[in-house]
């Protein structure tokens, strides 16, 4: 059990035959008291002080804690962004891959079937060439025909009787 102040200012000695001078004695013990006090209360102040210094370093492990684990959500969470952003990039990629060849395909069916109506209009211009020439060269050959001169040599003739009619 430690000794508080009270105690020390209440202790009686016993006197005995040639003791200590009371004066001193006294003067001493409340140097002693005073000093103890001054300990106590130095002692005191720093519990507390040693008290709001550990209430703080609590505070602070836990505020450590909880960065701890908000560092590894945010890891967490960053790992996972990251992950479906290469997912949908791919997906992206893939996409555009099959509209590449989608388009390629259908330009290459396109350019393929223009040439087939390249090719059939060559041949129906090929073949209406060959029948213009042939009317033409049927209308030459009429015209360069004795016939054509009897024709309307006739047909002046059936003019001039009508007029005489």
């Amino acid at each position: 059990m430690s000794l508080t102040p009270l105690d020390i200012h209440n202790k009686e000695f016993n006197r005995g035959f040639r003791g200590y001078a009371e004066d001193e004695v006294n003067e001493f013990l409340d140097q002693v008291i005073k000093d103890y006090e001054s300990v106590i209360r130095d002692k005191k102040d720093l519990e507390e002080k040693v008290q709001t210094l550990n209430e703080r370093i609590k505070h602070f492990s836990e505020l450590e804690e909880s960065l701890k684990k908000s560092i590894l959500v945010a890891e967490q969470t960053a790992d996972e962004v990251r992950r479906n952003a290469n997912k949908e990039a791919e997906l992206i990629i893939r996409e555009a891959e099959k509209n590449a060849d989608r388009i390629i395909n259908e330009a290459l069916s396109r350019s393929r079937q223009i040439a087939v109506e390249i090719e059939e209009l060559k041949k129906q211009a090929s073949v209406y060439r060959t029948r213009f020439r042939m009317l033409i060269e049927a209308q030459l050959e009429m015209l360069n025909n004795d016939e054509w001169d009897e024709v309307t040599q006739s047909i002046v003739e059936a003019e001039k009787i009508e007029d005489t009619v």
